[in-house]
């Protein structure tokens, strides 16, 4: 049974909307179709001109995924793509979802969550975000919001680089920083290493950087891995392969503070109540973009005060 609709004169034909997806909750594919369709417009400007991975899940979370950076063949040309080398050589063609039709036929397609690049089509090789991924432990949400003021008084307060905050929808925090796109992914991750390093070194108990889980003990991860070509973070407002369809959400930092907050806080069924009495936190991130060159100096000038202290 298929069903056809229309997005700016662009059809989409959608099909099997009521197979199941999430077993547990009992959403389906058309709940799926729907969230995306709703949230498209809030969701977009957050996603359009950058590389696109899907994680498709046929037959619903339970059963098998498989991650998708080449666009099929069998893809309408009207769905954008780009095609960019790879290191290793060779190249993919991704996708580029521009518009609500795009979105909502990658969700047809059963991607339940995008990641996207931290670059855009047009310089790929210069970043315009940088990501740390605050990863738990066995500690818990908690832990990861106490580390985020920490970390937020680092990069904010001493270095200058404004951050906002979102739930990933899984387990952790992202910690978002625009950037001006005059840096390379090279530059930007080794910006990000040495704030992770500082960090480690300022909370020795509670944070590390360690990448082998068995050396972590029960400290939480910086991950700064992510700031590198061709890697992807989760969507904002993406929906994530969790029973309850849970969504990764821009948050402020007063919300931060709440004790009830978790990964999980906003789900399919909740994310609009919340955009219908609170402002998008992320609304004004392209205005905050900045460069690392100042923030690179007085990081190492709090590296260097460190070390003679120590």
């Amino acid at each position: 049974m298929s069903e056809p609709r229309t997005y700016d004169k662009q059809e989409v034909e959608l099909s099997n909307l009521e197979k199941v997806f999430f077993p547990e909750s009992g959403y389906t594919k058309g709940d799926l179709v729907d969230y995306y369709e709703r949230i498209a417009d809030t969701m977009l400007p957050y996603i359009e001109g950058r590389p696109l991975t899907m994680i498709r899940f046929p037959n619903g979370i339970d059963d098998k995924k498989f991650f998708q950076k080449d666009a099929p063949d069998y893809f309408p040309d009207w769905i954008a793509k780009k095609s960019l080398e790879k290191k290793e050589g060779g190249s993919t063609n991704y996708v580029i979802c521009n518009d609500k039709a795009s979105l909502v036929y990658l969700a047809n397609q059963a991607c339940v969550t995008p990641h996207i690049w931290l670059s855009r089509q047009d310089k790929p090789e210069k970043p315009d975000r940088m990501i740390f991924d605050l990863d738990p432990s066995q500690e818990g949400f908690d832990a990861i919001k106490e580390a985020a003021f920490s970390i937020r008084e680092l990069l904010e307060n001493e270095l200058g680089l404004p951050l906002f905050l979102m739930t990933t929808g899984s387990r952790g925090l992202h910690l978002v920083t625009p950037l001006k796109r005059e840096h390379d992914f090279d530059e930007v991750r080794d910006f990000a290493q040495q704030a992770a390093k500082y960090l480690e070194r300022q909370f020795p108990d509670t944070m590390t950087t360690a990448t082998r889980k068995q050396k972590r003990e029960d400290k939480l991860f910086l991950d700064v891995a992510r700031n590198a070509w061709a890697q992807t973070s989760v969507a904002p407002y993406a929906v994530r392969p969790i029973e309850g369809a849970p969504v990764a959400t821009p948050i402020d930092w007063e919300e931060l503070k709440k004790p009830e907050l978790s990964a999980q806080s906003y789900t399919i069924k909740n994310i609009f109540r919340r955009l219908g009495s609170k402002e998008d936190p992320w609304k004004n991130i392209e205005d905050k973009k900045v460069g690392l060159s100042e923030a690179r100096k007085k990081l190492e000038k709090l590296i260097e005060k460190t070390s003679e202290d120590s």
